[in-house]
């Protein structure tokens, strides 16, 4: 089993939700994060004054699938986050050695 981390722009959500969707994911979690990298932060207006911030605002994305599906998902995430700009985002590929469905009791692949 794998666990797929990916941070993304905003507004590509919906567009790797369907893909992930297309794809066979059943679910993922999604959380408002703020961070930088080679962005550097941005220049933003509030009530009309311009300021800089050194944090941008991104998704993280948070899926748990089968290592079968991992390269899929990695790709599906790539081809619909991307816009081919700085600030795209990076994935985060690691192993996940156990899950757990709370409400049955199911392990492993069965549980995701």
């Amino acid at each position: 089993m794998k666990f797929i981390i990916a941070i993304i722009k905003p507004f590509k959500v919906d567009d790797v939700r369907e893909a992930l969707t297309a794809i066979g994911i059943a679910g993922m979690t999604v959380t408002e994060v703020k961070g930088f990298g080679r962005q550097k932060g941005q220049t933003e207006v509030y009530r009309g004054a311009e300021y800089t911030t050194n944090m941008v605002p991104k998704m993280k994305l948070e899926i748990a699938c089968s290592g079968d599906l991992a390269a899929q998902v990695v790709e599906a995430i790539q081809t619909a986050a991307g816009t081919e700009s700085i600030g795209d985002g990076k994935i985060f590929v690691l192993d996940l050695g156990e899950a757990v469905r709370i409400r049955t009791g199911e392990t492993g692949e069965t549980a995701i």
